[in-house]
């Protein structure tokens, strides 16, 4: 299982960035995925997570982030719409997928991360 994520970069204060996740691979089900953030000398923080249409925010992006899924593509995806970015949100953000997984031994729940892309944003 692979999780692609793309559309991190510098933006400064106030403005907007998408970060978008692909998941492909031997997927069975996905019954959530989300997006988690760490910046340095700071613990993984949740940003926001989908599952079944119901979305959950981390407090600090709430009102500003969107995240949203689409699962009518071959492959499934998550996107991250960020608004009013602000420095604090300057981080590395990756995207994760929980659900079953065919394996070898049979399909397992598991949940998978991608490699992270940094976000950097400039006052």
């Amino acid at each position: 299982v692979q999780l692609q994520a793309s559309g991190g970069g510098l933006v400064q204060a106030g403005g907007s960035l998408r970060l978008s996740c692909v998941a492909s691979g031997s997927i069975f089900r996905l019954t959530a995925m989300g997006w988690y953030r760490q910046a340095p000398g700071k613990q993984r923080e949740l940003v926001g997570s989908i599952s079944g249409g119901i979305t959950n925010y981390g407090d600090s992006v709430k009102g500003r982030f969107t995240i949203t899924r689409d699962n009518a593509k071959a492959e499934n995806t998550v996107d991250l719409q960020m608004n009013s970015l602000k420095p604090e949100d300057t981080a590395v953000y990756y995207c994760n997928a929980d659900g079953l997984f065919s394996t070898t031994k049979g399909v397992v729940h598991s949940v998978e991360w991608g490699q992270g892309t940094l976000v950097t944003v400039s006052s």
